[in-house]
């Protein structure tokens, strides 16, 4: 168990079991960096020699896909058009003897020649001695059928011709099955290439992913073994660590850590102490600040206040109405004004502990009553209905009745502010006899709050995006101060809202007073 340490806070010494929090000693042969860096070179070694070896493998199945792709792929192709354009001289052919047109012949002559062409750049491209004999097979065959057609083409033409021309047509067509036949023994051949290059392919592949899978397991295994040492040595005292800021970003200044540790860890704990110890010290002056400042300014505002009020009343004398205008301006911001002071001066009560709650069995449906019949004047102006959806019994909870018609006030009138007009604001209470406590809801129909501002509500003067920018924001403490004063009567509070739908704010509070 760690013994209990201390350490000096401000003026006074701070007891490490009542403020701070201790991390125990601490043993310590390497610094963070060292354990990290020895670590991290552990995990590149091994992930390294995994690397490497799927490098190697990749180049095997890159060379084979190369061979597909730049040989035995093309080479396919290559016969595949040879056949066209052997079919392409044939139609040219027949086209001639059929209506004796020289242009039939140039066809057949462009087109024998393309093939020529074409069978010579595949065989400077052919690797194997049967492919390049294929080819000068085709070649040959070709050459055979060109000549023949060009030499004979005279006398196949007109009625004395028609033996001559079966007797060519027979062995013109001899010669096209035998090109035919070698084109077909030529894709066979590369096809065959092809079945056995993707067959190395699959065993590599197989090999490959086998002793990969056996190299990812070990670089796992070294890399979840350093990671439990870091567990161990470095991130427990960092995630306490972790824990103790978090309590600072709630609120809580007033605690210390101490751990004995690496002189660079031990760095990051003094900053986060003189942090927390800075951090209390300005919200103590903000505290005091507004304290001082809410409670000098009441009295000047409330009698700006009563004196505005005279001057409306005509007691020194008759106004005209541009100044009675006026006068309801400055009266309204005014009461804005004070109201808003008191909202800080309960606030900074809150916070402090200091303020008192006189909790009695009240009625929540009389408080509702109450709070909605103050705002149906705002909510008429804006052209906006309030409706109170609850049960025909009186619902009675341990409460401070005037706290909690201060919470349904600063409710009820942020519904009607963002409802539009001629919108509905409900305003829904009952009890729930099993679980003792009573539900409270309250609803609009306006334009709604974003998921991103949703977990910030109710921290003091925050506004969402979209309310700071429409003109109908308010101060950003009612929200906060209901959350303390639902907090106090030992009840929840919570806002669910989507874009273009409404929001809705719901309240529990228990049915008995807590212990």
């Amino acid at each position: 168990m760690d013994s209990p340490t201390t350490t000096t806070n401000g003026p006074n010494r701070v007891s490490s079991e009542a403020k701070g929090e201790s991390l125990g000693p601490a043993r310590v042969r390497l610094s963070i960096f060292s354990r990290l860096a020895i670590g991290c070179l552990a995990i590149v070694l091994v992930m390294g020699a995994v690397n490497l070896y799927a490098l190697f493998q990749l180049r095997e199945l890159t060379e084979l896909s190369t061979q597909l792709v730049s040989y035995h792929y093309p080479a396919i192709a290559g016969a595949k058009r040879l056949l066209s354009s052997l079919y392409a001289q044939l139609r040219s052919e027949k086209q001639y003897l059929a209506v004796h047109d020289a242009e039939f012949v140039s066809y057949f002559r462009e087109e024998s020649e393309e093939f020529r062409r074409a069978v010579e750049n595949m065989l400077r491209a052919e690797q194997s001695d049967q492919g390049r004999d294929l080819l000068h097979q085709i070649t040959h065959l070709q050459a055979e059928y060109r000549d023949g057609f060009l030499k004979n083409r005279g006398r196949l033409t007109g009625t004395a011709a028609a033996a001559a021309r079966g007797a060519y047509e027979r062995q013109r067509d001899g010669l096209i099955e035998r090109i035919n036949v070698v084109l077909e023994s030529f894709i066979t051949f590369h096809e065959d290439k092809v079945s056995t290059v993707l067959s190395d392919t699959r065993a590599s592949s197989a090999r490959a992913e086998a002793v990969t899978r056996q190299l990812v397991l070990l670089a796992v295994a070294v890399g979840l073994g350093f990671a439990g040492l870091a567990s161990y040595s470095i991130l427990r005292p960092l995630r306490r660590l972790q824990s103790h800021i978090q309590k600072i970003g709630q609120g809580t200044f007033g605690t210390t850590v101490q751990m004995e540790a690496p002189s660079d860890l031990t760095e990051l704990v003094e900053a986060v102490n003189w942090m927390a110890k800075k951090l209390q010290e300005l919200d103590d002056m903000k505290q005091e600040f507004f304290a001082h400042v809410s409670h000098e300014l009441r009295t000047p505002l409330a009698s700006i206040q009563e004196g505005t009020q005279l001057l409306l009343d005509e007691i020194p004398g008759r106004i005209t109405a541009e100044q009675r205008e006026t006068l309801r301006i400055m009266a309204a911001s005014s009461r804005r004004l004070i109201h808003l002071i008191s909202t800080i001066l309960d606030l900074s009560k809150m916070e402090a502990g200091m303020m008192e709650y006189r909790i009695v069995l009240s009625d929540l449906l009389a408080i509702a009553d109450t709070s909605v019949s103050k705002i149906r004047l705002l909510a008429d102006a804006k052209n906006v209905q309030i409706v109170i959806e609850a049960p025909g019994e009186r619902m009675f909870v341990p409460a401070d009745a005037a706290k909690m018609e201060q919470v349904l006030d600063n409710l009820v009138s942020n519904a009607v502010k963002f409802s539009p007009a001629g919108g509905v604001v409900k305003l829904k209470m009952h009890p729930d006899k099993r679980a003792r406590v009573v539900r409270i809801a309250v609803s609009d129909n306006g334009p709604g709050i974003a998921q991103d501002d949703l977990p910030y509500l109710f921290e003091r003067f925050y506004q969402g995006r979209r309310q700071a920018g429409s003109g109908m924001a308010g101060s950003g403490l009612g929200l906060a101060l209901a959350k303390k004063v639902v907090e106090a009567h030992h009840g929840d509070i919570w806002v669910e809202s989507e874009l273009g739908k409404g929001t809705t704010v719901y309240v529990v509070l228990p049915q008995s007073r807590a212990a």
